[in-house]
């Protein structure tokens, strides 16, 4: 398997230079993942992004990632709004084609004020799952014209709330372009779950192993606050069998990315150094 960041790039990718590559290269990774704001996108030239990529292929990294960020809900009850977010996310597919990007991620989104990763009941009617799914049909359909893989992030909180609900929306949509990303952090529901979490994650790879095309690499703690906080940690800091995940990553997809994520710069260090020695320790081969 191969292990690379979503992190220590600038916030604009056409400013990502050879400095900002080397310094991933010296913590043993060779990819980088990165978001870009969807409407922006339209501003976004091909010269720009031909610099980007060949800027990638000089310093031997691979662009793993390219992240389309857009406030929007995929199964908004009105047409023009859902519309609007299949136009964006073509754009996105189109500069993710151009950047070579293995994959481009986009979100499900939710009816929530609060925000994409908010609950909300009403994410979880019938009517809201047959406006996904037309949706997402969509979306796949450009990322088959394009030859772009589409990963959806997916969370418990959110309509896709568990491994069940991935392997069904893939199955219905029926896209070999339409994948889901393997952030098995994002579907541990219960604090048995992460004490026993060895049995979570052969459930969680079980189904949702076979219809990824990246993974994130995180460990999880308990937050320090009254009922339940499950929080996200840096890989062999926190309380999941992180072994196990290495292992079935790397036995379904040798040569994919793990990517590490959500973490200030400064600790990218110990995430990345962590992720290899858990690797070693376990028999997995990282290149």
């Amino acid at each position: 398997m191969r292990v690379g960041v979503v992190g220590m790039m600038p916030s604009d990718f056409r400013a990502i230079t050879s400095e900002h590559l080397a310094a991933v290269r010296a913590l043993g990774l060779t990819g980088v993942g990165f978001h870009a704001g969807g409407r922006g996108l339209f501003d976004v030239t091909s010269a720009e992004t031909a610099q980007v990529k060949k800027t990638f292929a000089d310093a031997g990294m691979d662009i793993v990632q390219f992240g389309i960020g857009f406030p929007d809900c995929l199964f908004a009850p009105e047409a023009e709004a859902r519309n609007e977010v299949v136009k964006v996310i073509g754009r996105g597919i189109e500069v993710a084609a151009e950047l070579g990007a293995h994959v481009c991620l986009i979100r499900t989104g939710s009816l929530s004020p609060n925000g994409s990763y908010f609950p909300a009941a009403q994410n979880h009617s019938p009517e809201a799952w047959q406006r996904l799914r037309e949706t997402v049909r969509r979306i796949a359909d450009k990322a088959e014209a394009v030859g772009q893989t589409i990963v959806i992030e997916t969370h418990l909180l959110t309509i896709l709330e568990s491994p069940e609900a991935n392997q069904r929306i893939i199955a219905e949509v029926g896209s070999p372009r339409m994948k889901v990303v393997m952030d098995y952090t994002n579907h541990f529901p219960t604090v048995q779950s992460v004490f026993h979490s060895t049995a979570r994650l052969n459930h969680i790879f079980d189904l949702m192993g076979p219809i990824s095309s990246v993974a994130h690499c995180k460990d999880i703690v308990f937050g320090p606050k009254l009922v339940l906080h499950i929080d996200e940690a840096i890989p062999g800091e926190g309380l999941l069998d992180i072994a196990t995940a290495l292992r079935r990553w790397h036995a379904l997809y040798p040569d994919g990315y793990m990517l590490l994520e959500h973490l200030p710069d400064a600790d990218y260090p110990l995430a990345a150094a962590n992720t290899l020695r858990i690797a070693a320790e376990a028999g997995v081969e990282v290149h």
